[in-house]
């Protein structure tokens, strides 16, 4: 370790300078860090100070690793006077081989004089003994794993219900596309068409069971419903069957027709809320009817627009 020393006039000593591991030890071992310095006692606020530059020699054991550090260790106030100081200064060194080393002494420049620092005693670095007779190699330890902390989990979580939200709201939105979409699509049909199409489903026995006959009526009168509410103007949908077949009188529906129907009615009205059981020949009948009301008023439309464009 090569020292730029201050050279003056006055040269004063000022006694030795400290060395101390920065983890007390009973002693050193390779790669401790420890503080190497001086202490100045009764320094007046101003004073000028200039500290030595160390300079390590290539490939040298010894090595600095900090630039000097200034602490004050104590302050002083007087009246009338300068405030005064006790200032510690200091750099870290460590060695990276076992032996024995001998520190520079410190000189430090205060005002006008030269102060230095005695090293202390030679610094003494040992090894740690290893006996090659009972000493095993062992792997490299793998990396401690530590258990996820909800903190950080939380980004996670919070990407995974965005996304997941997102998603839901896309398919939503896709299905109440389409279902919107099918709806005009059906009722860019003629009425009769979408009612002749919907009655179509209901053909067969399977619904006639007791326990189906509450489906198989409530079908069959939706479907009258809408074409009626289609075809006359009638709000049929939000309408009890009385009211409906009150709204169709004065149409153009046969009187057969039109006792035929809301007999249907009725009895579609028992079996959804009274539990009645219709018998298998009053079911043969419920879907002819239906079909024969739909094709005889549209047939009726049919003529009246003819009579119209004559």
């Amino acid at each position: 370790m090569k020292l730029l020393a201050i050279i003056l006039a006055a040269v004063i000593n000022p006694g030795n300078a400290f060395l101390e591991p920065l983890q007390p030890r009973d002693s050193i071992l390779v790669g401790d860090q420890l503080r190497y310095g001086f202490q100045l006692t009764d320094v007046a606020e101003g004073t000028p100070l200039l500290l030595p530059e160390f300079q390590p020699e290539k490939d040298a054991p010894l090595e600095i690793l900090t630039e000097w550090q200034l602490d004050s260790v104590r302050v002083s106030k007087r009246k009338e006077t300068p405030v005064r100081y006790t200032i510690k200064g200091s750099v870290v060194i460590t060695a990276f081989m076992g032996g024995t080393y001998e520190l520079p002494d410190i000189p430090v420049l205060l005002d006008r004089d030269t102060l230095v620092f005695k090293a202390p005693e030679p610094m003494l670095v040992t090894e740690l003994p290893v006996d090659m007779e009972s000493f095993q190699p062992h792997d490299i330890k793998p990396q401690v794993k530590f258990p996820y902390t909800l903190k950080e989990l939380f980004p996670w979580i919070y990407g995974i219900a965005m996304g997941g939200m997102l998603i839901a709201a896309l398919i939503l939105w896709l299905v109440t596309r389409k279902k919107k979409a099918e709806e005009e699509a059906a009722n860019a049909e003629p009425a009769h068409v979408r009612a002749l199409r919907k009655l179509d489903k209901f053909r067969g026995d399977k619904y006639w069971k007791p326990d189906q006959q509450k489906t198989f009526y409530s079908g069959v009168t939706d479907t009258l419903r809408e074409y009626i509410a289609a075809r006359y103007g009638v709000g049929a949908m939000e309408m009890t069957t009385a009211e409906i077949f009150e709204g169709m009188k004065g149409t153009d529906v046969p009187e057969d027709l039109y006792q035929q129907m809301k007999e249907l009615f009725e009895r579609a009205d028992f079996v959804k809320f009274a539990k009645y059981t219709a018998t298998d020949e009053e079911n043969a009948q419920v879907l002819p009817q239906a079909v024969h009301f739909v094709t005889a008023t549209y047939q009726t439309e049919i003529e009246e627009e003819a009579k119209d464009v004559l």
